[in-house]
């Protein structure tokens, strides 16, 4: 006790310094010198709760981060579920699908897939489709070409752009590289005669395409004699073109139908629309040239129910289209504003995308030239009566003894050989 008397006396004398609580511990207890009272109390130490982090710090959990430049690799290996207890279970996934997802993250590094198994590319390339690879502007047009060299009709056989111009507009040397088409639908495009698309369909990538639709299209006799001239000159380009729906185009006169008569398999055939000044000797010529027949009816190949986006790449057409309607999709500060607008009656109401019901209807006004081939067209139309089917079978029979005694004339005509030719003919 007098120890710490003088020591209380000391801080007493010594008080200009402050050098705070000061304790001391004495038979197991702590005690702290009070300074102001002169004494020593028996105190217990008030503890703070122990605070690691400040009040304002905050944790973010991050997993499975990954930076699309770097590329840096994934860490989602695992696959996790729930069992009916409710438990989270685990499961790691095959090397299979870990490899296929490496791949189609760096589908465009490819070099080839010239010989690969399509039913290994077929998941490829599904597995690119659903991480939105062929969207990108640069690597998905070098990634879409690798697969269109080496599978042809399996990456794309049909292809539906009917009033999608935007599209082609922005995906255009995408779709010139899909090869193997047997149907394509230009539709309502107005696309008009110098047309990089429509000079790609005399290209040999093209050259398996048998339905071409170009309805409305803003061609022209022009846009017809380029068309045709690797038909007509080379036996090149649109030769397999079964079906051909050029309605619907007044710029299109009866010098442009001739370009067509070289299009010998030729099966339909509609100009409804056409700028025709002579409808009578068209019909003629087309029937005597082609030997197509002027339809009353409405065919069921001009409807454009059958044509729609086939193959492994139809969603990835659908991204492309869904990426340009929200690209020209209006903002919703300009939305409310014209909403405002049109409300108080200061602007007019204007439609967003012309459609092809006012075309339609124009031609059902206009009238009716749709052509078919007889042999093709039986087996669609309903059965007819006996009497008029025999007078059918009589005049086919006698079209074709008509059309043999022209082929045996022009062969007589041809093999008209002198007495020189049929002898260096002999000699072999």
């Amino acid at each position: 006790q007098s120890w710490s008397r003088g020591m209380s006396y000391c801080f007493h004398s010594e008080s200009h310094l402050d050098t705070g609580p000061i304790y001391v511990r004495e038979n197991g207890k702590l005690h702290v010198v009070n300074q102001g009272a002169g004494g020593i109390q028996d105190v217990t130490p008030k503890t703070r709760p122990f605070r690691l982090f400040s009040r304002s710090f905050s944790v973010e959990l991050c997993m499975n981060r990954e930076d699309d430049r770097a590329r840096r690799q994934r860490t989602d290996h695992f696959i996790f579920t729930y069992t009916k207890e409710g438990n989270l279970r685990y499961s790691a996934k095959s090397l299979f699908s870990l490899v296929l997802g490496y791949i189609s993250d760096n589908v465009d590094h490819i070099d080839s897939l010239i010989g690969f198994p399509e039913q290994i590319a077929e998941k490829l390339f599904s597995a690119a489709e659903a991480r939105q690879k062929f969207t990108e502007p640069v690597t998905g047009l070098r990634a879409l070409q690798k697969f269109t060299e080496a599978y042809g009709s399996l990456v794309l056989c049909s292809l539906c752009l009917r009033n999608r111009y935007l599209v082609i507009s922005e995906k255009l040397e995408e779709i010139k590289s899909f090869r193997g088409l047997t149907c394509l639908d230009l539709s309502c495009c107005k696309l008009g005669d110098e047309h990089e698309l429509l000079e790609h369909l005399t290209k040999e990538a093209l050259s398996s395409v048998k339905q071409l639709l170009l309805k409305d299209t803003s061609l022209s006799d022009v846009g017809l004699r380029r068309m045709t001239a690797p038909v007509r000159v080379l036996k090149q380009g649109l030769q397999n073109l079964l079906v051909l729906d050029l309605s619907c185009n007044p710029k299109i006169t009866d010098v442009g139908i001739g370009y067509l008569l070289s299009f010998k398999k030729l099966n339909c055939l509609d100009i409804s629309g056409t700028g025709l000044k002579d409808v009578d000797a068209v019909i003629k010529r087309i029937q005597t040239q082609i030997g197509l027949v002027h339809s009353k009816v409405p065919l069921k190949e001009f409807d454009h129910s059958n044509c729609k986006t086939e193959g492994w790449a139809e969603q990835t057409v659908l991204q492309w289209e869904q990426a340009v309607m929200e690209a020209i999709k209006p903002q919703d500060n300009l939305r409310s504003r014209t909403a405002a607008l049109r409300f108080y009656g200061k602007t007019r109401r204007v439609e967003e995308v012309v459609k092809c019901t006012l075309v339609e209807a124009e031609t059902k006004a206009s009238g009716n030239l749709q052509f078919y081939k007889e042999k093709v067209q039986n087996c669609h139309l309903p059965l007819k009566k006996e009497v008029a089917g025999s007078h059918e079978l009589k005049n086919n029979k006698k079209r074709a003894l008509a059309e043999q005694e022209r082929e045996r004339t022009s062969k007589q005509k041809h093999l008209c050989l002198t007495v020189e030719d049929w002898d260096l003919l002999n000699t072999y």
